[in-house]
């Protein structure tokens, strides 16, 4: 009888436990449920990690910060982000030196709408502990010149102007997957240039994670998800210079359901934070 009632009580116990609300579960490639320790000893080891976020995902955004904090303890960190353009490295690198104020930067550098709710906690760690803070993107300017007549149009750029991109001439694979699928979603609206203003953003956020890497430490990227989804975009970029390197992916998906992760999104990254649908949103 003790016996039964024992197997009857654990049996409710696990009822109970996968009933409970879960604001997110981390996947590994294969869809294996890890915890947050096995994701940060995994990345610890790694030279470069990329975060692949959706950039209004408040669990996202808070386990960036928890993950740099936790793997500052680990190693020398470098961050960088998609979300601060090259050609505002110098008033970031004021801010981080405490010679602008945060009202002064969101003056003369072009910030996204959320970085007060969002990037500002990351910059401001930076900051704080004295860490080298990257703004790896390609002014947009420059991305929207590339729709418009593809990389060709780039020549006619200044040095200064150039110095904010990557080297030209791109390295271009227009037939990765990630890229023809840009072009399937866009429909009539895609078009070949679409997809190189999407790579010239890629290249570029490669080749200044590249340019600011350090040995024996680990550069940190902020980007979002489809920027290295499947190990494509800015990872093909890195790959391309320096596959001696270990590098670790991140991406982050919702589902309404997220005790088990959908087929259509196994093996997008090594971690993969499945996210509930109906988390509120920063924006």
């Amino acid at each position: 009888m003790k016996h039964f009632l024992f197997l009857l009580v654990f049996t409710l116990s696990l009822s109970l436990g996968n009933a409970q609300k879960a604001p997110y579960v981390i996947y590994n490639a294969k869809g294996k449920k890890v915890s947050y320790k096995k994701m940060l000893k995994t990345l610890e080891e790694k030279d470069m990690v990329l975060f692949g976020e959706l950039h209004n995902n408040p669990i996202a955004h808070w386990l960036q910060f928890e993950l740099t904090s936790d793997l500052f303890l680990k190693k020398p960190l470098i961050l960088g982000a998609e979300m601060i353009e090259a050609d505002n490295q110098k008033e970031l690198n004021a801010y981080l030196a405490e010679e602008i104020d945060a009202k002064a930067l969101d003056t003369v550098a072009r910030l996204w709408p959320n970085h007060k709710t969002d990037y500002a906690p990351l910059v401001d760690f930076a900051k704080e502990k004295e860490i080298v803070f990257v703004a790896t993107n390609v002014p947009r300017r420059y991305a929207s010149i590339v729709y418009k007549g593809g990389f060709e149009a780039l020549d006619s750029l200044t040095t200064e102007e150039k110095s904010w991109i990557a080297p030209l001439p791109i390295t271009y694979d227009p037939e990765l997957p990630g890229y023809q699928n840009i072009l399937k979603m866009m429909g009539d609206h895609g078009s070949p240039t679409l997809v190189m203003a999407q790579a010239i953003k890629d290249a570029t956020m490669a080749h200044f994670i590249l340019e600011n890497y350090k040995e024996n430490s680990l550069f940190m990227h902020y980007n979002g998800a489809y920027h290295s989804n499947n190990y494509e975009g800015i990872l093909w970029y890195l790959m391309l210079e320096r596959p001696d390197l270990a590098y670790g992916t991140i991406s982050t998906v919702t589902q309404e359901d997220v005790h088990q992760l959908a087929k259509e999104n196994m093996g997008i990254a090594d971690f993969i934070i499945c996210v509930d649908k109906n988390m509120t949103t920063t924006y």
